[in-house]
């Protein structure tokens, strides 16, 4: 049976069925929903009864496994990260800011999975940001100004010690390693080719870029912050809302993303990996 793609009809995003996680996929099927992947960005998986197996299994399947620097995983496996609270958490949310996972790598992901451990009757909400069409839609000029900018990645604002989940992150069910090699810093171009697709987009946002080569930090800074409203504009986001036992996988190279509360008192889990750059 051949799966169903269904478009959020917001800027990103489609609902896939039709098909079976928990066991292995054929080669048809893998290119059926890399096909769809490439075309919406986001893909939801609703009912899916996959185990930790699964979810390495498909993993595999879309590139093998990336690199998770400062995540420990969990118990008994060297892939999947807990993304986790407690009911009775009071830190802040994490990952409340856009980003694309790990840009500062010299080689980045492909993409992210998450799969539904325990999710909450409310809240929890992921936002994507496409970044093709905050691209798209800027004018010739600004593409102009923009477009051969290359741009300088680093963890050390999130993963040093002093950094926000560093030292100071205190009382955080998620086991994450701070540490010194946060501080290093990497280029890639601000607008790259998809090296998929050929589309080009703005890759990654303020936070894990810390500044653009060539330009005093002034003003790279303030470029950035400008960007970054722009990149999360209204227009390009797709609202992703969690049920029990989906699967939710995403291309970092085209979207960002970010976590929202909203479910206090209630815990939420979800079992992460992360797809590796393609060849």
């Amino acid at each position: 049976m051949a799966i169903r793609v269904e478009p959020s009809g917001a800027a990103c995003g489609a609902r896939v069925t039709g098909v079976d996680l928990a066991a292995p996929l054929d080669p048809g099927t893998v290119a059926e929903i890399r096909k769809a992947w490439l075309a919406h960005h986001v893909l939801a998986f609703p009912g899916q009864t996959m185990d930790d197996d699964a979810l390495e299994r498909f993993t595999l399947a879309f590139g093998g496994f990336g690199e998770d620097p400062f995540f420990a995983p969990i118990p008994g496996r060297a892939h999947i990260a807990a993304i986790r609270r407690e009911a009775d958490e009071t830190s802040p949310i994490f990952a409340e800011n856009w980003h694309s996972d790990w840009s500062f790598q010299a080689r980045p992901p492909a993409g992210t999975c998450l799969l539904a451990i325990d999710i909450p009757p409310e809240g929890g909400d992921t936002l994507f940001a496409n970044q093709h069409a905050a691209w798209d839609a800027l004018s010739d000029a600004r593409k102009a100004d923009l477009g051969e900018l290359v741009a300088i990645h680093s963890a050390r604002l999130a993963y040093a010690p002093d950094g926000t989940y560093g030292d100071r992150d205190k009382g955080r069910s998620m086991d994450i390693r701070p540490g010194d090699a946060a501080m290093e810093a990497r280029t890639h171009p601000l607008v790259p080719a998809h090296p998929e697709t050929g589309r080009r987009g703005f890759f990654s946002t303020l936070g894990y870029i810390i500044g653009i080569e060539g330009k005093a930090q002034g003003d790279a800074i303030a470029l950035l912050k400008d960007l970054q409203e722009w990149q999360g504009s209204e227009r390009f986001v797709y609202r992703h809302k969690w049920e029990p036992d989906m699967l939710l996988m995403w291309d970092n190279r085209s979207v960002l993303h970010c976590a929202t509360g909203g479910y206090e008192g209630h815990r939420r889990e979800l079992h992460r990996t992360t797809i590796a750059a393609s060849p």
